[in-house]
């Protein structure tokens, strides 16, 4: 057989990426929520992200050509956009994307029936629930490095700077002072909980409810231990140990 036969084969793959949902088509008033929540860094190490327009009023006018290079400039590289209309899979071709339709619904496997004088079958036992997966990082995290734990927890041994990111579907857990933007549930889980030795961030977020730090935080959790988490989506930041 030719070389060139063996150049490559084709499998099957399943990558789990963020979606950012669009809820505005005003460009200018998203990214100042962009700017407010990830902050303008262009040196951002790329995420891939799914592009959902699904929520837009007119997605097929929406101004593609400025708005990939302003999340671009936020780490955030679209990679696919998302629609339940196929007409919309031509707008996302022109501009290098893939198209996902939201609408499709995986497809009904029919059961073949056996004959009656075939034993019937054992019932395969379940498989073992993985285990959850852990980052720890042991080095502090610089201004303008992002670091993302998928699908698990993100530990952090070292302090968290100025302008540095930290991101984890999971728990996040700052064995120093907190510094920085910590976003943690970033999949949607409303159980994630940040910790920190000495809370002192620019930003904290659990599944998406978010809260900039403006003002000076209260002396009760001020470069103090502290726990973040969600009740009644908002944002409860408390002392460790109250």
């Amino acid at each position: 057989m030719s070389p060139v036969a063996n150049a490559f084969d084709i499998k099957s793959a399943s990558l789990d990426l963020l979606a950012l949902l669009l809820r505005t088509d005003n460009l200018d008033e998203l990214s100042q929520a962009l700017d407010a929540r990830f902050g303008n860094t262009n040196d951002a190490p790329a995420e891939a992200f799914v592009l959902d327009v699904e929520a837009l009023p007119k997605p097929a006018e929406l101004d593609l050509g400025r708005l990939l290079p302003l999340l671009s400039r936020r780490g955030i590289r679209a990679v696919a956009l998302r629609h339940p209309d196929n007409a919309l899979a031509a707008v996302a071709s022109r501009f290098g994307l893939a198209f996902a339709n939201s609408a499709a619904q995986p497809r009904s496997v029919q059961a073949v029936q056996e004959p009656a004088t075939r034993p019937e079958a054992a019932p395969a036992a379940p498989a073992p629930a993985p285990a959850p997966s852990c980052m720890i990082i042991d080095r502090p995290v610089r201004a303008g490095q992002q670091i993302y734990a998928k699908g698990g927890d993100l530990i952090v041994l070292a302090m968290v700077n100025t302008g540095a990111e930290i991101i984890a579907d999971g728990n996040i857990h700052v064995y120093a002072p907190l510094r920085g933007r910590a976003l943690a549930g970033a999949r949607g889980n409303h159980n994630a909980r940040i910790f920190t030795r000495s809370m002192e961030a620019e930003l904290v977020s659990i599944a998406g409810v978010y809260r900039t730090i403006e003002q000076a935080l209260p002396d009760s959790i001020l470069s103090k231990p502290t726990q973040i988490y969600l009740e009644n989506e908002r944002l409860v930041m408390s002392a460790l140990g109250e």
